[in-house]
């Protein structure tokens, strides 16, 4: 992968904030969430000093390895938490908190390496007693698309966001549950991205 000099090539997109008039959602997106400066050192850190590795998942009838790498962090009250929170992710969690107002205890970090990586239409897994799970989605490094689509209402034209270098996107609410999305792969050459998705993981 190619690193250090990568992040002057990254766009941050046109700033401001945005919120998606569409059913069953609530969207809110923000270019330059986080600074030019803010958004190339937390890249050039976390894609060096993550413990990033390959993850198993089934597709149909077989077991695959999934086309990008992860890293999971959650809080002590989660059963199953593990190691300690590096001090960058808890002030990422910190600013992304004071924004939305809205508490979280895990991560998951995507490192997607090249055009190669990507992942399917999904909604993310929750627990009965958090259906309508928000997700809180900060992006750094190349820009990729990504895609949500209306589960049950066909007539309802897909959504494409462009999402740069530093930039916040907030599926709150119903989302989830009405919603699928997806990061395609492409075949341009592009750089590593790395996307940080905040959650509230509740016991069942």
């Amino acid at each position: 992968m190619r690193l250090f000099d990568d992040t002057e090539m990254f766009s941050s997109g046109t700033g401001g904030k945005k919120l998606f008039d569409v059913p069953d959602a609530d969207l809110l997106l923000i270019d330059n969430f986080f600074s030019k400066e803010e958004s190339d050192y937390y890249y050039t850190l976390l894609l060096n000093q993550t413990q990033w590795h390959e993850y198993d998942m089934p597709m149909y009838d077989k077991i695959v390895t999934a086309p990008r790498m992860v890293s999971w962090y959650s809080g002590p009250d989660i059963a199953e938490s593990n190691q300690k929170w590096p001090n960058e992710l808890q002030v990422i969690k910190q600013r992304i908190e004071n924004e939305t107002l809205i508490k979280f205890n895990a991560v998951l970090l995507n490192l997607y390496r090249n055009g190669k990586d990507g992942v399917g239409w999904h909604s993310d897994k929750t627990t009965s007693s958090n259906k309508n799970m928000d997700i809180a989605s900060v992006t750094f490094g190349e820009t990729r698309m990504f895609r949500l689509r209306h589960k049950f209402r066909k007539e309802i034209p897909p959504i494409e966001i462009p999402l740069h270098h530093g930039t916040f996107l907030l599926m709150a609410g119903a989302t989830n549950s009405f919603w699928q999305h997806q990061v395609p792969k492409t075949s341009r050459d592009v750089l590593p991205r790395i996307n940080l998705t905040f959650r509230r993981v509740m016991e069942k």
